[in-house]
């Protein structure tokens, strides 16, 4: 089931250039209709102006602004996410023994498996496939706001610092800050787990390198999306699912169980004595 997730989230990135170059090029105005151009991309574009108004007309800050308020407003979730995924790490120990229990791969014994898993899953009161669901939030999000960019003419060609908004970053600068960020986030992730394994390794490698080459193409804009929604989970991790505070708690609950064990290892021991003495 992680593995699946993971490859699921991988795809959808990886498939994001293909989805973005096959957007429509018809100009965003206050005539736009339909769900999709009038309601989504049409707002997504006059808040970003409106923002960018407090600022002198300054539309990269409109973005930044505009990319934290997602970033709050989607909170709630990742916040529901981390305390799936800090359930979903305490019940390893039970997954791994049902691997072994059920460890042919003939379709019969695959099938128990999975539904030993998934009945573990529901006793835990956990949800496998919410890991995906800041991403697939996400998804629509970026692609509404590359659309409100690229199809509102004074954002495409609006400036910030050294960027022309509707262009990639001449420098490079925002597709390496956008690969560092978001390695960082996954980094950060990963070292809170009780153990990885090569799919988080290959994982919290390869999707920087993914948004790397997806940032070369795409406006830069959208790359700072990028920089600052993955410096904001860097900051949100750091403060709600701080690694090295975890590992902490584990490591106490560990310490705690073996005192536990220790005194009824000796507790049984002192009863066997007494026993025997009598």
């Amino acid at each position: 089931m992680k593995k699946l997730k993971r490859i699921a989230t991988t795809a959808m990135i990886a498939s994001l250039g293909l989805v973005l170059t096959a957007c429509s090029n018809a100009p965003i105005t206050n005539h736009s209709k339909g769900i999709w151009d009038g309601l989504v991309v049409l707002n997504f574009s006059r808040v970003i102006i409106w923002l960018s108004k407090f600022f002198g007309d300054n539309y990269g800050i409109g973005i930044i602004i505009f990319t934290i308020i997602v970033r709050i407003i989607l909170l709630p979730l990742m916040m529901y996410q981390t305390k799936s995924m800090k359930k979903t790490q305490e019940i390893q120990p039970q997954l791994k023994a049902l691997q072994k229990k059920y460890s042919s791969k003939d379709s019969e014994t695959m099938e128990k498996l999975q539904t030993e898993q998934q009945k573990l899953y529901k006793e835990a009161g956990i949800n496998p496939w919410a890991g995906c669901l800041p991403m697939v939030v996400q998804l629509p999000v970026i692609f509404a706001l590359y659309q409100a960019i690229w199809r509102t003419h004074i954002l495409r060609t609006g400036h910030f610092l050294w960027l022309q908004l509707g262009n990639p970053d001449p420098y490079y600068i925002l597709p390496v800050l956008a690969a560092l960020f978001t390695f960082l986030s996954s980094w950060l992730s990963m070292k809170g787990q009780p153990e990885s394994n090569g799919m988080t390794t290959m994982m919290t490698i390869g999707m920087p390198i993914i948004i790397f080459f997806t940032a070369l193409n795409v406006p830069s804009a959208l790359s700072l999306y990028w920089v600052v929604t993955n410096a904001f989970q860097v900051v949100q991790t750091l403060l709600i699912q701080n690694p090295w505070k975890i590992n902490r708690e584990r490591e106490e609950k560990e310490r705690e169980k073996r005192q536990h064990d220790r005194a009824v290892k000796k507790a049984i021991r002192k009863a066997k004595q007494s026993k025997h003495h009598k």
